[in-house]
């Protein structure tokens, strides 16, 4: 009946609880939640993970997540070399989750800061190419890999990131690409130059809007639409992972220029992705992180989570690695770009105290380096 059903389920979720509070202890491994239990009340409440043992509440889960923290919990144990700190950022930060999806990336460096990151599921072969700055580089790392594309998904219609479609699509002919419709938008310049300017996805197979669901094979994604870098600009959301595709949009520390000029539409944007859980690993489109930390130390110099990131960004930097992707709890904790509602951030924004008014004046200070003049001068 019922009630033994339910007994069986809780025996096997102190099971698994019991597996991944051990593995957590030895290994040092900081467990990965399913977005629907945790929101992370440690790092709500000091900006970054707490220490010691990460406790994983399965009072009520989702079919998903005990999926997840089975495969997680049955998985061989990684060694404590591992599991250093990461701070939210780079391949480490987001390998555990991406594993349990049973995704293998790789992040191709093009065009000198562009990534374009190649998904890949194992078990069923799709693989997703997210923008395509230029053909070459992302053709080799496909073939070196034995991957074959069966999506490339496209954020916008920029240069550094459609470059590479025509020659992907000739190559590899089947692959099918997404994008956002096509639409002209009139551009207050200096960057596009002012005027009017279509926006189009060369060899675009499907065009996709707000709340459109799509089925890349066994992975399924959510389309937000995300404009302000560009008016039509779109980010992809695969909640069973969970995953976002950001483009220009959300970078790590930062978030993309205003392109449109409109800065209002941006900060809903930002707004947008914010309400994502907080372990969506985020991957965006450009190594843009020192510059991004550099300022956001101007904003919020005595961030604690934001000291301890910028540590870590001088290590992976020192290294040659990556820091993309990033985490999305972290990025809450330390983004400037999506903390327009945090007392230290208004008053860096000359007191400032409404989100978009609050984003506008950041996002300002950032393109042109002069902070914004208290609220009362303006």
């Amino acid at each position: 009946g019922s009630q033994t059903t339910i007994s069986c389920i809780r025996g096997e979720l102190a099971m698994l609880n019991g597996r991944l509070a051990g593995r957590g202890v030895a290994a040092g491994v900081r467990v990965p939640v399913a977005p629907s239990l945790s929101r992370y009340p440690a790092l709500a409440e000091k900006g970054w993970w707490g220490q010691g043992q990460t406790r994983l509440a399965l009072a009520a889960v989702s079919s998903l997540a005990f999926r997840r923290a089975q495969r997680f919990a049955m998985a061989p144990t990684r060694s404590a070399a591992t599991s250093v700190a990461n701070e939210g950022m780079g391949a480490a930060a987001a390998a555990a989750t991406l594993s349990s999806a049973g995704l293998e990336v790789e992040l191709v460096a093009c065009l000198g800061d562009n990534y374009c990151p190649l998904i890949h599921h194992a078990a069923s072969g799709v693989t997703l190419v997210v923008d395509t700055p230029e053909a070459a580089p992302i053709s080799a790392a496909l073939k070196r890999r034995g991957w074959v594309p069966t999506h490339i998904l496209n954020t916008h219609h920029h240069g550094d990131h459609v470059g590479g479609n025509l020659e992907l699509k000739e190559q590899f002919p089947d692959v099918k690409i997404v994008g956002p419709h096509d639409q002209a938008y009139e551009y207050p310049g200096p960057y596009p130059k002012k005027g009017l300017e279509h926006e189009n996805i060369p060899g675009r197979d499907l065009a996709v809007k707000e709340g459109d669901k799509i089925s890349c094979g066994v992975l399924r994604a959510e389309v937000l639409e995300v404009g302000g870098h560009t008016a039509g600009h779109i980010a992809y959301f695969f909640p069973e992972v969970p995953m976002a595709l950001t483009g220009d949009a959300l970078f790590t520390l930062g978030c993309g220029r205003v392109f449109t000029g409109d800065f209002a539409r941006m900060q809903a944007s930002m707004s947008k992705l914010r309400k994502l859980p907080d372990d969506t690993v985020i991957f965006c489109a450009h190594e843009y992180t020192k510059s991004n930390l550099d300022f956001a130390l101007k904003v919020e110099p005595s961030n604690a989570a934001l000291l301890a990131r910028a540590t870590q960004v001088s290590k992976l930097r020192s290294e040659g690695l990556a820091t993309v992707p990033t985490i999305l709890g972290y990025e809450k904790a330390t983004n400037p770009f999506l903390r327009w509602d945090v007392p230290e951030v208004q008053e860096a924004a000359g007191g400032l105290k409404e989100a978009a008014s609050v984003f506008t004046a950041i996002r300002r200070w950032k393109d042109t380096g002069n902070p914004p003049e208290p609220a009362a001068r303006l």
